[in-house]
């Protein structure tokens, strides 16, 4: 458990770790690639860890090297054993479905549980399926969870069009293209930063790749470059942001190392727009809010999966923040249609008033004053908020929940400690 006291201003500097929605991709990339992988800025945290014990599961070799603990070498399997069965950590973390391409590469076949991940909301793996199916594949569901069983070999280029631009989606597909070494059009991709990730690792090896707003289109080399595999995980810009907002809340001022600013820009355009001064440098976020006046100027943070969109995972921290902002903000996320009903009622806890307009829309008049008490992070993106609210709530607030926490971020308390937040880790 945590808790956390109202003190003074943040100030310092952070650097944030690598991207958890960043590394689990390059991971499961690195798998289907079938070649030796240094992967660096490898974050800690849990999910991270569970996708390094699946894909020694699998068979693969997947370690920390000794003194560099945030540099991991993917090995390829041998093949030589048994499709691997999951159990249970393949069902906590969502991104076990990235692994479906490098199985059908090596057995022929996927065999997993329905993906975990944070409860929030119905994320179905129908356009996955769509994919596989493009390619050949043939896929069953259970209740238990799902087989793909890769079809017969062909050759040719495949072209997928999204209904709407699924992440996940995006990655499965350019990942079943790099194990069927085909070329690949995916109409209405996500370009997401995550996906960008895995578009550059590929060209990194020779791949060629297209992108705009309406295709994405990879093709495998003629010859593969033989030089060893060397990528690196982008810092996350979700702790970027949610750092920012906490320095923010508390009128103070700090400086974000570790990200690049392109990727978050859109948080960047929502604090200015609430008259935070924020310096964008290539790799850094400068937040000077001591003694800036906010602009009353209604927010309006509405989740989007286009290209240059708010990312739903920057939504909460925008609501913590908020809370302390005059104007009437409205909050949108039909992405995660969960997410509000894991997020608001915490806040109630700490005397927000939160009006939900709809199961994913809701809106806060500020600024409003918080009290302390026991909250509880019922997903990754509800913690890290209810920190951001802890740090200006009257009294003592106290965040259970620390396992969901901790399966996006290593150490997010530790880094608000640094920055001078009154923050510690208290036992029941």
């Amino acid at each position: 458990m945590i808790a956390i006291r109202p003190g003074p201003p943040l100030s310092g500097a952070v650097t944030v770790d690598g991207s958890k929605n960043a590394a689990l991709p390059l991971l499961a990339t690195a798998a289907a690639l079938r070649r030796p992988v240094q992967l660096s800025n490898v974050p800690a945290n849990d999910d991270v860890q569970a996708m390094l014990m699946l894909l020694q599961h699998a068979g693969h070799g997947a370690a920390r090297q000794v003194g560099e603990p945030h540099t991991v070498l993917v090995q390829p399997t041998d093949g030589m054993h048994i499709a691997p069965e999951f159990d249970a950590t393949a069902a906590r973390i969502r991104a076990s479905y990235y692994l479906v391409p490098a199985l059908l590469a090596v057995h022929g076949r996927a065999v997993l549980p329905w993906p975990g991940g944070c409860r929030i909301g119905e994320r179905g793996m129908e356009q996955h399926f769509k994919v596989y199916e493009a390619f050949g594949d043939r896929t069953l569901v259970n209740d238990h969870g799902y087989s793909v069983e890769a079809g017969e070999g062909r050759t040719g280029s495949v072209s997928v069009m999204l209904p709407f631009r699924s992440r996940g989606a995006s990655i499965a597909a350019i990942l079943r293209a790099v194990v069927a070494g085909r070329p690949l059009r995916l109409g209405q991709p996500n370009l997401s930063p995550e996906v960008i990730s895995v578009v550059r690792a590929l060209q990194a090896v020779g791949w060629e790749t297209r992108a705009d707003d309406r295709v994405l289109s990879v093709a495998p080399p003629a010859s593969p470059p033989q030089e060893p595999v060397d990528w690196v995980v982008p810092g996350d810009k979700v702790e970027a942001g949610t750092l920012a907002c906490a320095i923010a809340t508390t009128r103070g001022n700090g400086h974000i190392e570790g990200v690049r600013s392109k990727d978050v820009a859109p948080m960047v355009a929502a604090l200015r727009w609430l008259g935070v001064p924020v310096d964008a440098q290539q790799n850094a976020l400068i937040v000077r809010a001591e003694g800036t006046r906010p602009t009353h100027q209604p927010l309006r943070a509405i989740a989007s999966l286009s290209p240059g969109g708010l990312d739903a995972d920057f939504e909460p921290a925008l609501m913590a923040l908020t809370l302390g902002m005059p104007g009437t903000h409205l909050f949108a996320d039909a992405i995660n249609p969960g997410r509000h009903s894991n997020l608001i009622p915490q806040l109630a806890r700490l005397g927000a008033n939160i009006h939900e307009t709809s199961p994913t829309q809701c809106r806060l008049t500020g600024p409003q004053q918080l009290t302390g008490a026991g909250v509880e992070a019922t997903d990754i993106r509800t913690g890290s908020a209810l920190l951001i609210a802890g740090l200006t709530a009257g009294g003592v607030t106290t965040l259970g929940g620390l396992e969901q926490l901790r399966r996006g971020h290593a150490d997010l308390p530790t880094k608000l400690l640094s920055l001078g937040a009154d923050i510690c880790e208290v036992t029941p």
